[in-house]
């Protein structure tokens, strides 16, 4: 009997008992700008994203998966809190001076701080966004241990940035001068990147890698990834504000070969989500880690992108800032071997804000600050009830304001919100994705009761006011 007891101790404390009890590594990589058709797991011809697709075969893939928003810093916002953009603190794009956007407040709690508290070590590597060094929403004091990369998402329009940021320390580039471009940014990050998964290799950590790639401007080095489609397509030259002595930290540079260019953005991009799936596989953290893969709204038109050539929205309408479904849906993929199946398609309809809520729950903690989000756990174990969305929420502050609610099938858009004569539009997205038949006149009591919950589900924030005041 005793050497029943024995064995069965030895066996609890293998190395590889050990492993499969312990809490999963966390993965979350995040593009910017990237459309859902940009990847060949969601019907891309045109570029090469193999290791991307490699990881949707191998696990989850979510096709009614929307972004917080259809911009930058809110739709971050939405992902870090767990709310929509009708309770979320940061609801729009607002520069500060001279450097960074407006800060999450002190009284905000994060995922990243969620999983801090459940014990793992927490970094993020790329944009930011939320909040300057020194300020309420610095990352550090948002549940980051380490930062690296753009603090200010409006020095990320340059690729050869004059500096980046490793925690509260300014990290110049010598030679970057907007002048002379010599560090690739993207590059200079992802070694950042993989030597956190080094050096956190023997307790849980939560990455965050929201990196800039394929956010305009269209730039990077003529290697092998430009080399893959130099001669691929037709082009034409897109005039900017080349570096030089005129050069702007905002502006976005001539490109001779666009089409070619975005497409090695995004083809580097998916070079990068190998090398963090191989690096994981090297040190054995491969089956006990989550890898989640998303973007943080729709396919953008800036800086001479061609998201039509590329069908980046996957004929959706809509492109980055519209409410439409081509700005606001996106590609969400999870990867976790010992639970997610190979080869899920998933239809549950989720966005951003579910991601937190589900996190927290697997790192085995409760939330303790408001959500309008739901774990979609159920959904990737292929087990249990999952429970659904009531509605689903969106808004954006610039160009007169605009407002989404999803109800069931039922879309309702709200154009001009700041004018006295806003615009409604409402769809069946079940029968009519692409949004082309507007039914506003055709069904009002659908209309009227969606209007109604458009303006019940929100709270005005004095910071980013939608509303006029009356």
């Amino acid at each position: 009997m005793i050497t029943k007891w024995l064995l069965l101790i030895a066996v609890l404390f293998t190395p590889f008992a050990y492993a499969q009890q312990k809490q999963p590594n966390i993965v979350l990589i995040m593009a910017d700008d990237l459309g859902i058709g940009d990847l060949g797991s969601y019907g891309q011809t045109k570029i090469k994203t193999p290791r991307i697709d490699e990881l949707a075969k191998k696990g989850a893939k979510f096709t009614n998966f929307y972004s917080g928003t259809s911009v930058c810093a809110p739709s971050r916002s939405a992902l870090m809190t767990g709310q929509h953009t009708g309770h979320t603190f940061i609801r729009g794009n607002k520069e500060l001076e001279p450097e960074g956007q407006q800060p999450l407040a002190d009284s905000v709690n994060t995922m990243a701080m969620a999983l801090q508290k459940a014990g793992y070590t927490t970094g993020a590597f790329g944009k930011w966004g939320l909040g300057m060094v020194g300020t309420s929403g610095d990352p550090n004091r948002k549940g980051f241990d380490e930062f690296y990369g753009y603090n200010c998402q409006r020095q990320s329009h340059r690729y050869y940035p004059t500096h980046l940021w490793h925690n509260n320390l300014r990290i110049e580039l010598k030679g970057n001068n907007l002048v002379e471009k010599v560090h690739y940014a993207p590059e200079l990050i992802q070694t950042e990147t993989l030597v956190f998964i080094e050096h956190n290799k023997d307790k849980p950590f939560f990455l965050f890698v929201p990196t800039v790639l394929p956010h305009a401007e269209l730039a990077g080095p003529e290697d092998l990834f430009f080399n893959n489609y130099k001669d691929v397509f037709s082009e034409t030259l897109h005039k900017g504000n080349d570096y030089g002595p005129k050069a702007t930290i905002a502006g976005y540079a001539s490109v001779e070969k666009p089409r070619a260019t975005y497409a090695a953005m995004v083809s580097r991009m998916d070079h990068y989500v190998g090398q963090i799936i191989d690096k994981l596989k090297d040190l054995g953290l491969l089956e006990n880690t989550i890898i989640m893969f998303t973007s943080d709204n729709g396919a953008h038109r800036e800086g001479g992108a061609d998201p039509d050539f590329f069908n980046s929205t996957a004929g959706l309408r809509g492109y980055k800032r519209d409410l439409y479904e081509g700005g606001i849906r996106t590609p969400f993929i999870v990867s976790w071997p010992t639970v997610v199946k190979s080869n899920t398609t998933v239809d549950h309809k989720a966005a951003f804000w579910d991601i937190m809520p589900t996190l927290v729950e697997i790192s085995g903690q409760q939330m303790e600050s408001y959500t309008d989000g739901i774990s979609f756990l159920p959904s990737l174990k292929g087990s249990g009830k999952q429970k659904k969305h009531e509605y689903l929420y969106w808004e954006f502050h610039e160009d007169g304001g605009r407002q989404a609610i999803l109800v069931d099938n039922w879309k309702l858009i709200k154009l001009k919100v700041k004018s006295a004569q806003p615009i409604f539009e409402l769809y069946d997205i079940h029968k009519d994705p692409q949004e082309q038949r507007n039914l506003i006149v055709q069904y009002p009591k659908v209309a009227t009761k969606l209007t109604k919950k458009l303006e019940s589900v929100r709270t005005e924030n004095p910071v980013f006011p939608l509303y006029p005041e009356k």
